[in-house]
């Protein structure tokens, strides 16, 4: 038989011992383990509550049971759940008795979800909204997910598919009656009109999402600086708790130390890197060379010096392969540590901080900053309708096939009926109902077992 044949069983909740745990059952047997186990079938979609029995008739659990035949269920298969207590041997038990029934197996990781998937109950972009979601750790990105999930991008790109056909058979019956004289211009005139609305809807979405896919991530900061100017301290104040061994001697950090912070709903990665200076210490200059990697990549660097030190615009480079302080797309903010030791401050420039890192002073502005910054970089992500760089690659082949298009319609229109071909291929892409093998395997397995 083949895998997708077997129905699939799983523990869909947290592991025990639990107050109740959930065990999933989908497929063609679902309704065969339901009775094995508690009897005769319940009424569809209505809990019922049962006396859950081995092979032997031995008394297993007092259970709640649901029974969705398909395909009005989640899988759009035949579905079974148990809500069952959750210790450890009562799951052992209910779980033995359902792997004996034959043609059963384990589901494997977004088994379930791939079911529904192949079944028509969702596209890919709500399977990934849904992947999205249960890997939300803050609040904005539980939105965002939760709006993919129920079809912000999958609706509109099914519109814009739709659409798109549309365009294009008119563009082909041009081709079809090209011995009738004015009837190609007729057919051709209503065809561009669509396609240069359809080619703006897209391109308008593509221009206004700023880095919203990369909320799914979240923003990197790295904390950098010469050794023993406070970048430890600084990175306890901020995860308001001790995550980094402060010591007055230099080079105690000698590993990039990471802690993830919700700063107003916004996922935000905070890297403690080793002091950047020359040592002789081969561990030691194994933390610089990853302290000057992490920095590479970081979003925003926030570098340390002590009160009105000047920073030293050669350690600065030193930290980017390119030797830029500014690199491409990032920022660098002078944070001035130790100012409680200093004497009466002026004006500071745009793009540096004042901040007493042990007593605590300038830090609520600092994370102020911090919090702007992230929504400024994030853009649009409260209204985003593309979350991942898989999406805003396939709009941004069907926007260039939409607009080609409009430039070949007068050369011919053989050429643009081919390029809307490849635009509503790159849709169905999008929504996983054209050749996305390749991709399905690396979105599904990335779920827990049992979603």
């Amino acid at each position: 038989m083949h895998p997708r044949d077997q129905t699939i069983f799983a523990l869909s909740s947290g592991r025990a011992p639990s107050a109740i745990a959930v065990v999933r059952v989908s497929g063609p047997q679902a309704g065969l383990v339901l009775t094995t186990l508690a009897g005769k079938l319940p009424a569809p979609r209505q809990a019922s509550r049962r006396l859950l029995r081995d092979g032997a008739g031995q008394p297993i659990d007092d259970s709640v049971v649901l029974w969705f035949p398909g395909p009005a269920s989640a899988t759009g298969e035949d579905v079974v759940e148990f809500h069952a207590h959750g210790g450890r041997a009562v799951l052992s038990a209910l779980l033995a008795v359902i792997s004996n029934i034959p043609n059963m197996r384990a589901a494997e990781p977004g088994e379930f979800t791939r079911r529904a998937f192949e079944n028509g109950k969702l596209d890919l972009t709500e399977a990934e909204g849904l992947d999205d979601l249960i890997h939300a750790d803050t609040d904005r990105q539980r939105r965002q997910a939760l709006r993919q999930l129920q079809g912000l991008l999958g609706d509109r790109a099914r519109d814009w598919r739709e659409r798109i056909i549309e365009a294009s058979a008119l563009i082909e019956a041009g081709i079809d009656f090209s011995d009738e004289g004015d009837v190609p211009a007729e057919l051709r005139a209503p065809a561009v009109k669509a396609i240069k609305a359809l080619h703006g809807e897209i391109a308008n979405v593509l221009a206004t999402q700023g880095h919203s896919e990369r909320l799914r991530d979240g923003l990197v900061v790295a904390i950098a600086g010469e050794p023993n100017v406070g970048k430890s301290t600084l990175m306890n104040q901020l995860a308001r708790r001790e995550v980094a061994i402060v010591s007055p001697h230099a080079g105690t950090t000698r590993d990039v130390i990471e802690v993830q912070l919700d700063l107003d709903g916004y996922p935000v990665t905070v890297i403690d890197t080793a002091g950047i200076r020359e040592t002789d210490d081969p561990v030691e200059q194994e933390g610089v060379r990853r302290a000057r990697a992490r920095a590479e990549d970081a979003d925003l660097v926030l570098w340390l010096v002590e009160g009105a030190q000047a920073a030293d615009p050669e350690a600065m480079r030193s930290l980017w392969k390119s030797g830029e302080a500014n690199r491409s797309g990032g920022s660098v903010w002078i944070v001035r540590n130790k100012i409680d030791l200093s004497g009466p401050e002026g004006a500071r420039p745009r793009g540096e901080f004042g901040i007493s890192a042990g007593r605590g002073d300038g830090i609520p502005d600092l994370v102020e900053a911090l919090v702007k910054f992230a929504a400024e970089f994030f853009g649009m992500s409260e209204g985003a309708v593309v979350t991942r760089t898989r999406q805003r690659d396939l709009l941004c082949r069907a926007s260039d096939s939409l607009r080609r298009s409009l430039e070949l319609v007068e050369e011919g229109e053989e050429l643009a009926a081919e390029e809307l071909r490849a635009a509503a291929y790159a849709l169905g892409r999008l929504l996983g109902r054209v050749d996305v093998e390749d991709v399905l395997g690396a979105i599904f397995q990335k779920f827990c077992i049992g979603k």
